[in-house]
């Protein structure tokens, strides 16, 4: 019996994304770029698979739609509120200046008006998936810095859903009938009552049907109405108003943040999204054509050289709407690609006859490659953040920033404590101080917490901890005990080395998963660095060794 091309397809795709996944393991580089090493193998050299790319992308819809599913769910909409006033204006000035650089570019190659002008659009836009991909390996997804890429990224993605509308042959009948002006607001409008729809009515339905399964017990149908939810309102989005799958996942997981359920939610629907996250990765691949790098290597190197310069162009506008410049140089690294919805953009255009297939060979040439360059943007990032804190003007201007937002008074204490973070761990901690009448001031980086703790006429300083300023503002110079409660590894290394400069004499307490952490922790003076697993066994031996002793 002959296997079908779907299966064909999946098992040669997954076989050699793992092979390609090992080896570039081995090399010490990121899985991924096996991944798209295996698409290449399959979509160029392996004929005798008989790989049908259609299926691969079908599969990969899939997965982009369950991985923007879970940032969905990390995605809450306090957190929205929390980025607008950063990733809407820079979105918008970013796309803007983004386009019209593409757009000098597509000229200078020799693409029309109407080619140059879509050429560009493809070039302004990152791709989501391998955004979201690099901040989750580097810790950053759940953090300020992850905010503000996703609600950039969001932006992003609803721009290019009006560039599809207003494409000639986008919507004709209604183009024909009233004009692109009129048929864009239409399908503007249209989106924004499905969002309205979503936020008043799917806040309350969805997390209630998920809460009734989840109350039934059983991981089975829950994980299934998980799964429904993620790509059945994926696919009415994508009916109703012709978006792609992956947008209108991401308003599920969105609708979802804020419930009992969501942590669950994400557990679930991670295992069957990683799989299927690696063919989108292989679809990439195998639409590449390793002979036009002989062909266009010029115009390759200019389409890379814009996608670089909106690495660049985001930390500007970042630093200039006051981001710290740590958190500016990881979003513009997160930003310095072209994905998925340039290739709808760019198929879209050539299939309309508006941009050359030539375009499209560029597009995907720039995408691979700055898919690959991804892990060193990330590493550039990483010391260039640190650099940019050191210069007096920044840091002038992101303090002026935040003086400017009439940020609380925080009183000055002398031998008290400082808590970074305020979670299931903090909370504690700031508890027993409280019931104890020892003074302490909390950093807390979630708004919605600080705002709360203020409420309650607590300390707090709403910020980063391991900006210096930040920091400053709790009077680490006068404390006596920093308990640094949040997960962040590196966070937790940044926070420490900052308050040992102000103040060498103040006492740590460190919350990690890690036993190696642990120990290098207290190798570097901590008074007492505690896994959290390993006390919960001490705990539990405890107690066991009590009760048989009775």
């Amino acid at each position: 019996m002959e296997a079908s091309p779907l299966v064909v397809t999946l098992v040669a795709s997954l076989a050699l994304a793992y092979a390609g996944g090992m080896l570039a393991h081995a090399a010490r580089l990121p899985p991924l770029l096996g991944y798209l090493l295996a698409g290449i193998v399959v979509g160029s050299f392996a004929p005798a698979l008989i790989a049908d790319h259609r299926v691969v992308e079908q599969l990969a819809e899939i997965g982009v739609a369950l991985l923007l599913f879970g940032v969905g769910l990390h995605f809450s909409l306090y957190d929205a509120v929390a980025v607008w006033r950063i990733a809407v204006p820079g979105a918008l000035f970013q796309v803007a200046a983004s386009s019209a650089i593409g757009f000098g570019v597509g000229r200078f190659i020799g693409f029309a008006t109407s080619g140059a002008s879509v050429f560009a659009g493809c070039l302004a836009v990152a791709s989501t998936v391998v955004a979201t991909r690099g901040l989750q390996d580097s810790g950053r997804l759940r953090t300020n810095t992850g905010r503000v890429a996703l609600g950039w990224l969001v932006m992003q993605d609803l721009i290019v859903v009006g560039v599809l509308v207003v494409l000639p042959g986008g919507a004709p009948a209604i183009t024909a009938k009233y004009g692109a002006v009129v048929s864009f607001a239409l399908e503007l409008a249209e989106v924004l009552l499905y969002a309205g729809a979503m936020l008043l009515l799917g806040r309350r339905l969805i997390p209630w049907v998920l809460t009734r399964t989840a109350r039934e017990g059983s991981h089975e149908l829950f994980r299934l109405s998980v799964l429904v939810t993620a790509l059945g309102i994926a696919y009415l989005s994508a009916v109703l108003l012709g978006v792609s799958l992956a947008l209108g996942a991401f308003f599920a997981g969105f609708v979802i943040a804020d419930s009992d359920v969501s942590h669950q939610a994400a557990g679930e629907s991670v295992p069957i999204q990683q799989v299927f996250t690696v063919l989108f990765f292989v679809s990439v691949g195998m639409l590449f054509d390793p002979l036009e790098f002989m062909r266009m290597p010029l115009q390759i190197a200019a389409a890379v050289a814009v996608l670089l310069g909106n690495g660049l162009l985001t930390l500007l506008i970042l630093l200039a709407l006051r981001v710290t410049p740590r958190g500016a140089a990881e979003v513009a690294a997160a930003l310095a690609q072209i994905g998925e919805f340039s290739f709808i953009l760019s198929d879209t255009a050539v299939a309309r006859g508006i941009l050359p297939a030539e375009g499209r060979h560029l597009v995907l040439a720039a995408a691979l490659i700055s898919i690959l360059l991804q892990p060193l943007m990330f590493r550039v990032a990483a010391a260039v953040g640190p650099r940019l804190e050191r210069v007096t003007f920044l840091r002038a201007w992101h303090a002026g920033g935040r003086k400017a937002r009439s940020r609380a008074t925080i009183p000055i204490l002398e031998q008290h404590a400082i808590i970074v973070g305020h979670g299931r761990v903090g909370s504690v901690v700031a508890a027993s101080l409280r019931s104890e009448a020892i003074p302490y001031i909390v950093i807390e980086q979630n708004l919605r917490f600080a705002e709360s703790l203020r409420r309650e006429s607590i300390p707090v300083v709403y910020g980063d901890a391991s900006w210096p300023e930040v920091l400053d503002a709790a009077h680490p110079e006068k404390a006596r005990l920093l308990v640094i409660a949040v997960p962040d590894q590196s966070a937790t290394r940044r926070i420490l080395a900052t308050a040992r400069r102000i103040n060498p004499k103040i006492e740590v307490v460190v919350r990690t998963h890690s036993a190696q952490e642990a120990i290098w922790l207290e190798s570097n003076a901590v008074a007492l660095a505690v896994v959290g697993e390993q006390q919960a066994a001490r705990v539990m031996a405890k107690y066991t060794l009590k009760r048989f002793a009775k």
